[in-house]
């Protein structure tokens, strides 16, 4: 049994791969968590664990001054010390798992060939913390990086279950045709066992097989909800004249995509689109 150490207790990410592992592959791995809030987690061995995967880290907070050097601290420094003593302990592979927000795009095609270029202090702690690790990687530790774009399912947090409250408390949502990459919660959880039981390297871009149409989710989310809710072409004209000064509208309904970013032959979706909306309700 490949034994995959969690560092970061009470992650969505990492509780949810968790749940995935002990329900479909019971007998293939052993799991284990580690908090990463205080210091005690230094004094813990990662000896024969065969992956790290690190899911630590600060999101879905408004940045501000005042905290702007926690995210440093937290999703850049935190995540290289830890691999650093991931590789001291033997350790073969660390999976850090980093974001889309990388590239600092609210819209647009981002392929292999896309420079980063972070905006945010998440984006920009995310690409050092990347830039840092790879600085450790060698013949014995390897590194598998993963820029996930919004990563939804029940009980998860950020513009998913932003979208979910608007078609809960409003009668109306704007018609406005886009395309998003998301990947659903146990889409990624099946990709990240593919990467331990596959010993990845190097960069992966996990989303769904479709792209997401904000319009279609809300009407999936409707359905799921059994609500009646009228999709206004009117509220969606005035989404894109505002989303032009509003980075938030720009981000919920402008268009960013993963483009011919996969070169690998496995199929880790286990479940599609319409399927995942409804679970995620």
């Amino acid at each position: 049994m490949k034994k995959i150490l969690i560092t970061g207790a009470n992650s969505y990410i990492g509780t949810s791969f968790e749940k995935y592992i002990n329900e479909n592959y019971p007998n293939d791995y052993i799991v284990d968590t580690v908090d990463m809030i205080d210091g005690r987690w230094r004094e813990k061995s990662f000896a024969g664990y065969d992956s790290v995967f690190h899911v630590a880290g600060i999101a879905h907070q408004k940045e501000t001054k005042q905290n702007a050097q926690l995210y440093y601290e937290v999703n850049r420094d935190i995540a290289i010390e830890t691999a650093q003593k991931a590789k001291a302990d033997g350790v073969k592979q660390f999976i850090f798992l980093s974001s889309m927000s990388v590239y600092g795009m609210d819209t647009g095609i981002i392929t292999k060939e896309t420079k980063p270029n972070p905006k945010s202090h998440y984006g920009k702690s995310k690409w050092e913390a990347e830039q840092g690790l790879y600085s450790l990687e060698d013949d014995n530790f390897k590194l598998c990086i993963l820029r996930p774009p919004m990563v939804y399912g029940k009980g998860c947090k950020g513009n998913f279950q932003s979208v979910v409250n608007i078609v809960k408390k409003s009668p109306i949502f704007p018609n406005v045709k886009n395309k998003r990459s998301m990947v659903y919660i146990v889409n990624l959880s099946s990709f990240v066992e593919m990467c331990v039981r596959g010993k990845l390297l190097g960069i992966y871009f996990p989303q769904n097989r479709e792209y997401v149409s904000t319009l279609e989710m809300a009407k999936k989310i409707a359905e799921a909800l059994n609500k009646k809710v009228i999709f206004s072409y009117l509220v969606g004209l005035g989404i894109k004249v505002i989303r032009v000064w509003i980075p938030k509208a720009k981000k919920a309904f402008g268009s960013l995509v993963y483009y011919d970013t996969e070169d690998f032959e496995f199929s880790y979706v286990r479940v599609e689109n319409d399927g995942s909306f409804k679970l995620s309700v």
